[in-house]
């Protein structure tokens, strides 16, 4: 019997050159006028955006120019090939929620924050059903991936609305449960005894700090379960990717250390002092985190390294 996908990359297997070079991206490199016009698209934004805040402060226009960087490097990346289209759309709504939301324009925030999700909810399950189709679709994995970027999306939704921060970090919590069940697939539990040292370490040192900057007695019990999935979160990925020694595990790895380190952003902004930018730090590397583990994580379900 054929082994299905995953379980092959626990050995990575032999390929040709020209089969390795096939592989290392997900969909055919960017038209030249399709870049071109992602661009003009993402400068017309950022333009009409950003001046509907008013007048515009140097920080602002900072964090434009710093949204339009990104998005730009996005089309980079999809026009070599490294990227999906869908991705391109993702990292591109994710640059202007995250700069709408730093400059006060939250009928857009309200528009773009919950349109990166969508994307990539659409993105995995588009190529959950062409592997279906090839007939090497794992359910439970797919399954898990879907499920974690859903209840991202309703965490999304509940902190944009006031008052609904234990909704939110409960979706959220979810999140990293269908996670850790997602990377405990087919390979050793907390299998990196030094990642989960750290990663707990991590979460603990925050924790006493933000009881101590005057974390809510209501919030101390939810707020330690939070951190103590997250940190177990990261350490599954960190050890899945000592494991299965690939490209593809590294990048989801990185996602989910980057995920801790938006939480923790938001978590000192919320309980402990503000922090400059805070909006835009958060969903900047919230974001970034998502992207890693996406990425990642469709790169291994499709068989590539």
């Amino acid at each position: 019997m054929k082994a299905p996908p995953e379980t092959m990359t626990l050995v990575p297997p032999t390929r040709a050159p020209a089969d390795a070079a096939a592989s290392a991206s997900l969909a055919p490199a960017l038209p030249l006028w399709q870049g071109v016009l992602h661009t003009v698209l993402v400068g017309l934004a950022t333009w009409a955006l950003s001046w509907q805040a008013g007048a515009l402060t140097r920080t602002h226009v900072l964090v434009w120019l710093m949204a339009l960087c990104a998005a730009a490097l996005a089309v980079v990346a999809a026009r070599r090939g490294r990227i999906a289209s869908l991705e391109l759309w993702m990292l591109e709504a994710s640059a202007l929620a995250a700069a709408s939301g730093a400059t006060g324009l939250w009928a857009w925030h309200l528009a773009f924050k919950p349109a990166a999700m969508a994307i990539a909810i659409i993105f995995v399950a588009s190529n959950a059903y062409q592997s279906s189709a090839r007939g090497q679709f794992s359910y439970k994995s797919w399954g898990f991936l879907l499920a974690a970027l859903l209840a991202s999306l309703a965490g999304d939704v509940f902190l944009m609305l006031q008052d609904l921060f234990i909704p939110g970090l409960v979706s959220f919590l979810l999140a990293h449960l269908a996670y850790i069940a997602l990377f405990g697939r087919r390979v050793r539990w907390l299998a990196h005894g030094g990642a989960l040292l750290v990663t707990v370490g991590i979460g603990a040192a925050m924790y006493a700090w933000l009881w101590q900057g005057g974390l809510p007695a209501e919030l101390r019990a939810p707020v330690a379960v939070y951190v103590l999935v997250i940190a177990l979160m990261a350490a599954q990925a960190l050890g899945r990717a000592a494991q299965l020694q690939t490209e593809a595990s590294r990048t989801v790895a990185l996602g989910a250390c980057i995920f801790m380190l938006s939480d923790s952003v938001l978590a000192v902004d919320r309980f402990v002092q503000p922090v400059p930018l805070a909006l835009f730090w958060v969903l900047a590397t919230y974001y970034a985190a998502q992207f890693c583990i996406v990425h990642g994580m469709v790169r291994h379900l499709r068989g590539q390294p």
